[in-house]
């Protein structure tokens, strides 16, 4: 399939390389929003402005993969694949062939790295990136827009609410509920379920302070 990147930096050009080596499809664009554009090229690719896309490359021909970085607890790149949607285009999701998977149901528009293990009866939303080397456990449900960065573990039969973040070396209790816009500091350790736009940090984590919907980080 046709694919172009919505993105600028480096995630973009990560995923133009593991799209370009690790799988099928073929990436002829890169596409931001016009007033961020300063390069005409990037890896040798055209880059067009989103707003004018679908009259570029047709959504009928062309998916899209969005794979974005959590900022603004994964508002930003929610806003990006839904604007993505209501032009008409399809998501690619992109799981890397060093991945360890068992059957599991993942959405579109996920950016899936190497070393994840995903252990038997998980399931994962759309837009959810997973970075390289984490364990996420059995029976477990990752909702839509979830970020988690390295080496994370969840346990099993845990349930991650939508917006949520986890920072380098977070480790999630079996059973633990993390509701909706979570952020689990780095290192910390998750022994209870969260409350809603909280902030988590240390061993055990504690909720340091909550998080407006709207902040950014």
């Amino acid at each position: 399939m046709k694919i172009i990147i919505f993105g600028l930096l480096d995630t973009a050009e990560l995923a133009h390389y593991y799209l370009q080596k690790d799988s099928t499809h073929e990436v002829v664009a890169f596409t931001a929003h016009e007033k961020y554009i300063t390069d005409k090229l990037i890896r040798g690719l055209p880059v067009v402005p989103f707003e004018k896309i679908e009259s570029i490359y047709s959504p009928k021909e062309y998916a899209l993969f969005a794979p974005m970085t959590g900022r603004g607890m994964n508002r930003l790149r929610e806003a990006v694949y839904l604007e993505g949607k209501r032009k008409g285009y399809q998501y690619i999701s992109y799981v890397s062939s060093k991945a360890i998977l068992f059957d599991n149901k993942i959405g579109e528009n996920c950016f899936i790295l190497e070393g994840n293990v995903i252990q038997p009866f998980t399931t994962i939303g759309n837009n959810v990136v997973l970075w390289s080397g984490n364990h996420i456990g059995h029976h477990s449900q990752i909702a839509d827009h979830v970020f988690f960065s390295s080496h994370v573990v969840l346990s099993g039969h845990c349930r991650v609410d939508s917006y949520s973040f986890f920072g380098v070396n977070a480790t999630i209790k079996d059973y633990i509920h993390i509701t909706k816009g979570t952020l689990v500091g780095m290192s910390a350790s998750v022994l209870k379920d969260t409350e809603e736009w909280g902030i988590y940090t240390g061993n055990p984590a504690m909720k340091k302070k909550n998080l407006k919907s709207t902040e950014v980080y």
